[in-house]
């Protein structure tokens, strides 16, 4: 809908195959170790390429693997965006721990449903809006 790259790391397998066919159009699946990411020149090239100037993580697992990437990437100048509702902790009584801690370095959770809502606001496309009204119903 918003024609952005989605790059995934490790494994992904979609609910749904109307999603999964979607999904596995724009993306670019690699087998990399989440904590080595910044270290792998596919992943780099790629951010590169697209001109890239946020980035949005979610996934296993908060407090290990998202948080370090999460972590690298602001350091690295970008901004980053926690979807929170796409994003598991190993250990639930973590989960407050890293958002704080997160949060100190400007890295703030969001949803899915907050993060398309306001890319169609942004685009100011009437009919891109009406398409995500719809299917957050």
């Amino acid at each position: 809908m918003f024609a952005v790259p989605l790059t995934v790391i490790g494994e992904c397998q979609p609910a749904g195959i109307d999603v999964r066919q979607q999904l596995t159009q724009s993306m670019m699946q690699l087998d990399v170790d989440p904590l080595s990411i910044w270290r792998d020149r596919r992943f780099t090239d790629n951010l590169a390429s697209a001109q890239t100037g946020i980035i949005f993580y979610g996934g296993s697992w908060l407090e290990e693997e998202i948080f370090i990437a999460a972590l690298q990437t602001a350091e690295r100048g970008y901004d980053v965006r926690l979807l929170s509702d796409l994003t598991a902790a190993r250990v639930d009584r973590d989960r407050s721990l890293v958002l704080n801690r997160l949060a100190l370095h400007g890295i703030l959770p969001t949803t899915v449903r907050q993060m398309l809502l306001e890319w169609a606001v942004c685009l100011d496309d009437a009919l891109l809006k009406q398409k995500v009204q719809q299917l957050l119903l």
